[in-house]
């Protein structure tokens, strides 16, 4: 017998009602997880403390053995279309310190984590329109739901689009229609993403989850070690991407952000930005 035993590792019960608030987390006996973000039970309304949990969950499910697939979604209609009303209090308390540790820190986390830590398939629900889709495009599988719209808001708010979103949409969407989708806020139809492939399949809202767990399914009649490894080879470009790009990324966004000296997160300016959404228009200037 070795002289030590093996650090515990996280316990499935404890890190569910750890991480309620941010998140609904059910797992199958097989060891499939699926992770529903929500703020008080509905869409995500985005804050510095949802955008924080997020990389903390990722990091925790991915050092826990028994999750063998994780299917990542939202809650309700839309995906995340507004924020907090005060979820950013602390950027406009301290911009500085928000910068790095908040937005810089946390943001490189919640990417990297999703591509790097999480060593079991992941399939990505996007369950309603939404800005910040690029954790659940960046899954090995996404899947839409029909009436949903994938745009960025980060240009039109005043910010740098480069915190995740432009490695997403680059890889993605190429060079040119990338540019494109960052500079005008392109709302971009569920359809036109199946075309494009930002995603996979697009189905009606109630038949997303059916449809991941029957993928699911399939993926799980593999043996364990294989289903494993392809991610590893199937996440190359990602690996490729995030390492070459994702923090100069960051720090780009961060200094404009600092340079601009102007809050962009309140809750009353992102919900007037994402109204051309609503109204089905291309752009916000159209």
């Amino acid at each position: 017998m070795s002289l030590q035993e093996f650090v515990p590792t996280p316990d499935f019960e404890e890190y569910r009602e750890q991480f309620k608030d941010f998140f609904h987390l059910e797992r199958r006996e097989d060891g499939v997880l699926l992770a529903k973000a929500h703020t008080l039970g509905g869409p995500i309304q985005l804050s510095v403390q949802n955008h924080r949990a997020l990389g903390q969950m990722l990091k925790v499910i991915g050092s826990d053995p028994k999750n063998e697939l994780v299917i990542l979604t939202g809650s309700g209609e839309e995906f995340m279309m507004g924020s907090d009303p005060k979820g950013f209090e602390i950027e406009e308390a301290d911009v500085y310190s928000w910068a790095y540790e908040y937005a810089y820190k946390d943001g490189r986390t919640n990417v990297t984590a999703l591509v790097n830590e999480i060593e079991v398939p992941t399939i990505g629900l996007f369950n309603g329109s939404g800005f910040h889709p690029e954790i659940v495009l960046m899954c090995d599988l996404t899947l839409a739901a029909e009436d949903a719209v994938i745009f960025d808001l980060h240009f039109d708010i005043g910010s740098v689009p480069a915190d995740g979103i432009h490695n997403c949409f680059q890889e993605l969407l190429g060079v040119k229609r990338a540019a494109y989708a960052l500079l005008t806020g392109e709302a971009i139809s569920a359809s036109k993403a199946l075309e494009l492939g930002l995603v996979n399949e697009v189905l009606p809202r109630d038949q997303l989850e059916a449809r991941a767990w029957a993928l699911a399914d399939h993926i799980m009649s593999r043996p364990r070690t294989i289903r494993r490894l392809t991610t590893q080879i199937i996440r190359r470009p990602w690996k490729r991407r995030i390492f070459e790009d994702l923090d100069g990324g960051f720090g780009i966004q961060m200094f404009g952000h600092v340079a601009s000296k102007h809050a962009i997160h309140g809750e009353q300016h992102i919900r007037s930005t994402v109204d051309y959404v609503r109204e089905g228009r291309k752009n916000n200037f159209d």
